[in-house]
C-alpha cells in the first residue's frame, strides 16, 4: 500500500516514459493515467484485505487473493517479454537476475495470504458450532 502511494507521487512528479508492453501506440498521458488508476485500485482492496484479515471475513479477502495472482501471472510475462526486447546483454541479464527473484519473493507472500484465506473459506464453512474453541467469540 505504500509503496502504491509512492508510486503514485512519483508517476506524477517524475518525467517517466510509461509504455504499455502490448499497446505500445497509446499516448503516454493516458498512460499515466491508467497506472495512477490501477495503483488507486491497488490501495483499495489492499485496505479491503486488511478490514477482512483483522474482522475473518474471507469474502472480503477474496479479490485481493485473486488480483495477485493475476499480477504473479502478469509479472512472470513481464519479465519474460522485457528481457528478450531488450537490446543490451547486461539489461536483460539485470531483467532476469532481478525479475526472478522478485517474482519468486511476490509468490511466497501471495501463497501465504491465499493459504489465511483458504483457513478462513474453511472455516466458514464448517459452521459457528464446530468452530475451534480459540476462534470463538463470547459475548
Amino acid at each position: 500500500m505504500i509503496l502504491a502511494i509512492v508510486g503514485i507521487i512519483l508517476v506524477l512528479v517524475i518525467r517517466a516514459d510509461l509504455k504499455t508492453i502490448v499497446f505500445d501506440f497509446i499516448d503516454k498521458s493516458i498512460v499515466k493515467i491508467i497506472v495512477i488508476i490501477n495503483l488507486v485500485m491497488t490501495i483499495i482492496l489492499s485496505i479491503v484485505m486488511l478490514v477482512g484479515v483483522f474482522k475473518r471475513k474471507w469474502f472480503l479477502m477474496a479479490p485481493w487473493v485473486v488480483l495477485g495472482g493475476m499480477l504473479a501471472i502478469g509479472l512472470l510475462v513481464s519479465i519474460i517479454i522485457n528481457s528478450i526486447n531488450e537490446e543490451h546483454t547486461l539489461m536483460r541479464t539485470l531483467w532476469l537476475a532481478v525479475g526472478i527473484p522478485s517474482l519468486v519473493v511476490y509468490c511466497y507472500m501471495w501463497y501465504v495470504c491465499a493459504s489465511f484465506f483458504s483457513n478462513l473459506l474453511e472455516e466458514a464453512k464448517r459452521g459457528a458450532y464446530t468452530k475451534d474453541p480459540f476462534r470463538r467469540q463470547r459475548i
